[in-house]
């Protein structure tokens, strides 16, 4: 094989927009097929994408002998069931994050990934494969501003749509599960380690049954990360990663456009340096290292067991906010 061949389970936004342009892209990889439970609209997706083949159910595309690795883009509560039937017909798997609803959500997903070590499974957090986090990250491993000390992330967009999935409990919607997981995964990605203790506050606004604010401090051996998300007010991002010498600050940390340069600020003991970062497609990195590494036999390049121990942290995040107390990791 020169080319992993993919199939994708549902029309999802983020597969149509971002994904299977960045598969399509690539010298690693082809979308081969693209599913729907309706045959129709799977059809059109597929002209429309340029995709050879459309299936009216999943189950019809997982039997697809010619189909190498799954993306699953579906909504957060069918991560896992479908994940787990797309390794068990053979597939290597790309699932969006988060990969499941709870720790308990996940459990038989890695059991089922230990029964099948033959099959890569990995969570698509797509920010870490572009160079700008790349480079914080080997500035803060360097030294280059001293011991981090404090990380602080704030994402936040407005979705008031009461049927879209992102403020449906049922589907695992919320601000926590859809973007303040990022804040959770950064902080542990920059340390290099993994959180003592959480304490969580999550805010429904009352109309609406899940999360539309969620907060939450996570206390690091020698350092604090702290992460503000919201589905309820105008979009905007940014982080903030400062050592004892120095800080480093993100402008556009998570979906800066692919044919844009992203934005770095150094600050090092008085002295400002603005680093611009070459354009560059983060969907298609992560998913041409993974395709990489099923050519090579090489493990995933982030291994399942991060999504698990994210999932630890953000189940914590959960519980302290109802308990309103610190939760102990």
């Amino acid at each position: 094989m020169s080319k992993i061949r993919w199939g994708v389970l549902s029309t999802a936004k983020i597969a149509r927009l971002h994904t299977i342009p960045a598969i399509q892209s690539s010298n690693l990889g082809e979308v081969l097929a693209i599913a729907s439970r309706e045959p129709q609209h799977a059809r059109e997706q597929a002209e429309q994408l340029h995709i050879p083949r459309s299936y009216g159910s999943y189950e019809a595309l997982l039997a697809d002998p010619d189909i190498d690795a799954v993306y699953n883009p579906m909504p957060n509560h069918l991560h896992v069931p479908w994940s787990i039937k797309a390794l068990e017909a053979g597939k290597h798997v790309l699932v969006e994050k988060p990969a499941g609803l709870s720790v308990a959500d996940l459990e038989p997903l890695l059991a089922c990934a230990e029964r099948h070590p033959e099959l890569l499974l990995m969570e698509a957090f797509m920010y870490r494969f572009h160079p700008q986090w790349q480079q914080a990250k080997q500035l803060c491993d360097e030294g280059a501003i001293g011991t981090v000390r404090t990380i602080q992330c704030n994402f936040s967009y407005n979705n008031r749509d009461a049927n879209n999935i992102r403020n449906s409990l049922a589907m695992g919607g919320g601000a926590l599960m859809d973007i303040g997981c990022y804040g959770v995964s950064l902080a542990r990605y920059i340390l290099n380690a993994e959180p003592t203790r959480v304490l969580g506050h999550m805010n429904n606004l009352g109309q609406y049954q899940v999360d539309c604010i969620s907060t939450a401090l996570m206390e690091f051996d020698g350092a604090l990360a702290s992460f503000s998300s919201s589905t309820k007010t105008e979009p905007e991002q940014w982080v903030e990663i400062a050592g004892e010498t120095g800080s480093i600050r993100l402008h556009i940390p998570f979906n800066p456009a692919a044919d844009n340069s992203a934005e770095l600020t150094l600050r090092q003991e008085g002295k400002v340096q603005i680093r611009n970062i070459k354009p560059a497609n983060h969907y298609r990195n992560m998913t041409d290292a993974l395709a990489e590494a099923i050519l090579h036999n090489k493990p995933a390049p982030t291994s399942i067991t991060d999504a698990l121990d994210n999932m630890k942290v953000i189940d914590a995040i959960v519980t302290s906010a109802q308990e309103h107390r610190w939760i102990s990791l």
